[in-house]
């Protein structure tokens, strides 16, 4: 029988030029995230406290941390561990932007010990193709492919 993958796997780390990233969820400033998805992104907007706790239960988060240990960034993987994973809620914030760090965290979380097996990782952007495409992101080949439920008002 194929072992299971626990939802809390040790943390993994990643260090550079005094930036940290992890995945420690107990180093996650749940209020830093909220603030910003909720106020300042365009894909959040408005999402509860409570509904960003469930997603970060449900995924695999990637604190950015800067180099005094404060919160500098985050985002969440979705993923079965396997096959597929979609990168989501990635943001930077303004003071830490312009040091590639966005680009940094999408492509160091692919080498994450338990993603190593993940073929088809996903991410959806409106406004920061090149930023992904620093880290090997591409276009989807065949976006007809691709169905989603439209949400209330799409």
């Amino acid at each position: 029988m194929t072992p299971i993958v626990p939802v809390d796997l040790p943390a993994a780390e990643w260090h550079r030029d005094g930036y940290c990233l992890s995945t420690d969820r107990a180093r996650i400033d749940v209020d830093t995230a909220h603030r910003f998805l909720s106020g300042e992104s365009y894909w959040a907007q408005n999402r509860s406290r409570a509904a960003l706790e469930r997603a970060i239960a449900g995924s695999l988060p990637v604190g950015l941390y800067a180099p005094d240990g404060t919160m500098a960034g985050f985002a969440r993987v979705v993923t079965d561990y396997s096959v597929f994973a979609y990168l989501l809620d990635v943001f930077v914030l303004p003071a830490h932007r312009g040091h590639g760090l966005a680009s940094w965290l999408a492509a160091a979380i692919r080498t994450h010990p338990d993603l190593l097996s993940v073929r088809t990782w996903m991410l959806a952007t409106r406004d920061a193709h090149a930023v992904y495409e620093k880290a090997g992101y591409r276009a989807a080949p065949h976006p007809d492919y691709f169905m989603r439920v439209p949400e209330a008002g799409d």
